[in-house]
């Protein structure tokens, strides 16, 4: 199977599925991703090993120029780099910069909905854990497209709202409401939780997002699929609103047209 065919498939040039790896693989990252803020360490490198895995199924990493937006301390764009990429960092929150043992190289302080970068600069842009923490996230998706080379690729992965841990650390209550959550996090812990609805914290669905997407003239929809879940757990994102509460965490990956 070729690069191109496998492609067309939404496959990478190896032929084989983006997230594949099965359950062993979703209890890593589902594990990992449960305690971040616990052990941000080895949520970095967990994290930075699958985004290599994911990334390379669709493109060749080596020689590439992929930026990573939010990507906090730089756990992934170093991953990124140990696979032949030339690969940076662009970060908003002066915190995030200093994320357990790791400091932040490589990279710019920046606003996703407004990249530091020229149009057409970079191969891939990745974000991953970002988009919903913006206001505005239209205008984040527009900028990673905008920054793409014709026949680049953009991968975004982010927590859609109605998931089980859509509210982050005030789930599952903020199914009962986003305030709601927030209050009653506040009651039990006595402080305010790191993810604070409606100031950095914002719902996105699913299905928002995807006919975003299909409505780009600059861009084609190649694969879109729960991240953390087996393969075969794919067909959910097709499924308006059990897609909404069922998936966990959408990956969705683009290709900017030649004549984007």
């Amino acid at each position: 199977m070729s690069a191109l065919e496998a492609n067309r498939l939404g496959r990478g040039p190896t032929g084989r599925a983006p997230g594949a790896g099965g359950l062993a693989r979703s209890v890593t990252l589902l594990n990992a991703f449960r305690h971040e803020g616990s052990d941000p360490d080895e949520f970095g490198r967990v994290m930075a090993a699958d985004t290599v895995d994911i990334l390379s199924r669709y493109c060749m990493l080596e020689g590439r120029v992929v930026v990573d937006v939010g990507g906090a301390s730089g756990y992934v764009a170093e991953g990124i780099r140990s696979a032949g990429a030339a690969s940076f960092t662009v970060e908003y929150d002066p915190v995030e910069m200093s994320l357990g043992d790791h400091r932040f190289t490589g990279g710019v302080r920046g606003d996703g909905r407004r990249l530091p970068l020229a149009t057409g600069s970079v191969d891939v842009c990745y974000s991953s854990n970002v988009i919903e923490h913006v206001d505005g996230p239209a205008l984040m998706m527009e900028e990673m497209v905008r920054v793409v080379r014709p026949g680049g690729m953009v991968v975004l992965a982010y927590t859609n709202w109605w998931s089980p841990w859509g509210g982050h650390e005030t789930s599952p209550w903020h199914w009962l409401g986003g305030e709601r959550a927030v209050r009653r996090y506040e009651r039990k812990y006595g402080r305010e939780p790191k993810n604070y609805y409606g100031r950095n914290l914002f719902p996105l669905h699913i299905g928002d997002v995807l006919r975003w997407a299909r409505s780009k003239r600059e861009v084609e929809v190649v694969d879109a699929f729960p991240r953390y879940y087996p393969r075969w757990c794919s067909p959910l994102v097709a499924i308006p609103i059990v897609r909404e509460a069922a998936t966990w965490n959408l990956a969705l990956v683009m290709r900017k047209r030649a004549d984007g």
